[in-house]
């Protein structure tokens, strides 16, 4: 069995799981159902959060050889975030290529590994939307006004709360 069997044969399964119990707070299913590798999620703004309220979408893209490598998460709802590049990708320690960070900020223990599934890999992302990392931030200027100037980063949010919703 090639890699890719390998793989397909997990991620159905876990679309599968999803769909039978799915999990508070977001939802998810194929772009298209003939490529199980590209994945369209629905993130619910966290309760009690800047982002409380908000729908926002995202495209997980799965390479051919999970588990061993992360997916890449791509929200294509606005999102302003420091741990959100300003194209949407989102960076968090645990879609990280395993091993030890070149720049010394995550522990090996951070990154990805082959346990993750879809779930765990969204619900660290609905904890980033909750707590914000600025120490290695994607996005400078929303890491900085996070920091500096809370109620210009408050405004931002609540912004792309609201397109979210018109969208859905």
């Amino acid at each position: 069995m090639g890699q890719s069997t390998q793989a397909s044969l997990l991620l159905q399964k876990q679309l599968k799981d999803l769909s039978r119990n799915p999990v508070d707070g977001f939802s998810a299913g194929l772009v298209d159902d003939k490529n199980v590798f590209e994945w369209s999620v629905t993130i619910i703004g966290p309760p009690d959060t800047l982002y409380d309220g908000g729908y926002f979408n995202a495209i997980m893209s799965f390479p051919p050889n999970y588990p061993n490598s992360p997916p890449t998460i791509r929200f294509t709802s606005d999102m302003w975030h420091p741990n959100v590049y300003a194209d949407g990708r989102v960076c968090i320690s645990i879609l990280h290529a395993p091993g030890d960070d070149p720049n010394g900020y995550e522990l090996a223990s951070e990154r990805w590994t082959p346990v993750h599934t879809v779930e765990s890999i969204v619900l660290s992302i609905i904890s980033m939307l909750s707590s914000p990392n600025d120490e290695s931030p994607a996005n400078v200027e929303a890491a900085k006004e996070w920091r500096d100037k809370r109620d210009e980063f408050k405004k931002k949010v609540s912004r792309v709360v609201r397109k979210s919703q018109e969208f859905f």
